[in-house]
């Protein structure tokens, strides 16, 4: 049963209330302090107290100083008033009991409230990202592009103004062939004449005379050097040449392959093996047996074993980076962060533990009761009692015959409803 704080002074003002709180002998921080607008909660184990206040107040705005064995709380009034007493003046334990379910169920639904704003506000900030990032790779596609094209102008312009020289050369030839062509046709002409002329002379001298061809040097001297025997080049000689493949990673052709999976699966292969060496640079030093996580587990059981629970999450912290698919590594850890006061990496550590013990199956019955009740009583000393019950009634539905389980079920049962449990 919790030693409820009686002991308290308090002034007002209209428009604030100071309370000064004497817990001397204990210590005190922010998570022992539960405040909404109209419910004030200190719980120090096994130390209690608890106020229904008058009047609502700016949870926001009010403040609480801890210090020197005194919690100072600074509490601003809503509207300005002054209040007849602290706290509602009311034996009804019914309405006591709704206005502090009450109060915590606002707390949850501020709490979600704001988780969903967090939510939203990273959303919004990963949506913002992701279009600069859009807008810088279009910007820089962009600029690609425009040197592309500048490039392809430059080359169709320099392709353009050289085909322009070819062809005026082409042009120039032809006019020069053409003109040494009719020179060599005039020529032709003349010779010809005067070979007539010659015939008709013999012809007219004798009648007898046999009509012979002349032999003349220039008769075809256009086409003398047509009719040379064209000169063949060499045959080319023979060689071998080589030609070298990329090798492929996999054996299978890359006709019947499917690229894409393959490529996903050496992306991921090479992002584990980063991974790996990145974690295990600075383990180099440490002995083969300490590189074994089950070597490392049942160290950490020996050292819980004797008490040394700082010892203990050193190893599986060690086992854990070695191999993080292991549940029971974070199973163990949770025991030890439970027995050190660390609540929230117990929750986390049992957590992670369930989420690997998927799915439920009779081989893990045992370890996902321990995953259940460790966080449970996390939850319970975080004075999270309906989610402590949850949990505990989780382990019930797998373990229902554990009276322990069941015993502790019930005592947090009473303490929701704050009721006494039973003898």
């Amino acid at each position: 049963m919790p030693v409820w704080l009686r002991e308290h002074s308090w002034r007002q003002t209209g428009s604030a209330v100071y309370l000064s709180l004497p817990v001397r002998g204990v210590r005190v921080t922010p998570a022992n302090i539960f405040c909404t607008d109209q419910y004030l909660k200190v719980s120090i184990p096994p130390f209690l107290f608890e106020a229904i206040l008058y009047a609502p107040i700016d949870e926001t705005n009010s403040t609480a100083k801890i210090g020197n064995g005194i919690i100072f709380f600074t509490l601003c009034k809503k509207e300005e008033a002054m209040w007849d007493s602290l706290t509602i003046e009311n034996d009804n334990k019914e309405k006591l009991q709704y206005l502090r379910e009450n109060a915590v169920l606002k707390a949850h639904e501020k709490a979600k409230e704001e988780t969903e704003a967090k939510k939203v506000t990273k959303q919004e900030h990963k949506k913002y990202a992701l279009e600069a990032t859009m807008k810088l790779e279009e910007a820089e596609r962009k600029r690609i592009e425009d040197l592309k094209e500048k490039e392809r102008q430059k080359v169709t312009k320099e392709l353009e103004l050289w085909k322009k020289k070819q062809e005026d050369a082409e042009k120039h030839k032809r006019v020069q062939e053409g003109g040494e062509l009719h020179q060599d046709v005039e020529q032709l002409k003349e010779r010809k004449k005067e070979k007539m002329n010659k015939t008709r002379i013999l012809n007219e001298g004798t009648s007898e005379t046999r009509l012979k061809p002349t032999k003349g040097h220039g008769s075809y001297s256009m086409f003398s050097e047509n009719l040379k025997e064209e000169q063949l080049p060499a045959p080319r000689s023979t060689a071998t040449i080589k030609i070298n493949f990329t090798s492929r990673v996999f054996p299978t052709a890359l006709r019947e392959s499917r690229v894409a999976e393959e490529e996903e699966w050496l992306h991921k292969q090479a992002e584990a093996r980063r991974v790996i060496n990145a974690d295990l640079s600075d383990l180099e030093d440490l002995e083969e047996e300490e590189k074994n996580p089950d070597w490392l587990k049942d160290k950490g059981n020996k050292m819980f074993a004797t008490g040394n629970y700082l010892a203990a999450v050193n190893a599986y912290n060690l086992a854990v980076r070695l191999n993080n698919k292991l549940p029971l590594l974070y199973l163990n850890r949770a025991a030890c962060h439970l027995k050190l006061r660390n609540l929230h990496k117990a929750i986390e550590d049992s957590s992670k533990a369930l989420e690997l013990l998927t799915p439920p199956v009779p081989d893990n019955e045992n370890a996902r009761v321990k995953a259940y009740v460790r966080r449970g009583t996390a939850f319970c000393q975080l004075e999270l009692y309906t989610e402590g019950l949850q949990d505990y009634e989780a382990a019930l539905k797998i373990d229902p015959k554990n009276r322990t389980i069941e015993k502790d079920a019930e005592k947090i049962r009473h303490l929701i409803q704050g009721t006494p449990p039973d003898s």
